[in-house]
């Protein structure tokens, strides 16, 4: 499955909304230097859907805010 993510690194909190057309947005505390915002985005992905972190592969956008993102569920 393939979403897109609006990523808000620097947030006061952890929080994954899903909008009206399937997309998310993802408050992340963590600031996006040196990948740290994306490594959260993956384990809040993770946590969320409830898979690995190793299922969950960033598509396109690893410096920007608006992500692809993959993630292949267990069945």
């Amino acid at each position: 499955m393939k979403k897109l993510v609006k990523s808000k690194p620097n947030s006061k909190k952890q929080q994954l909304i899903t909008e009206s057309d399937g997309s998310l947005i993802a408050y992340l505390k963590s600031s996006p230097i040196d990948g740290k915002a994306n490594e959260e985005l993956i384990q809040l992905l993770a946590k969320s859907f409830g898979v690995s972190k190793s299922k969950i592969v960033i598509k396109s956008g690893l410096s920007s805010r608006i992500k692809l993102v993959e993630i292949q569920l267990e069945d």
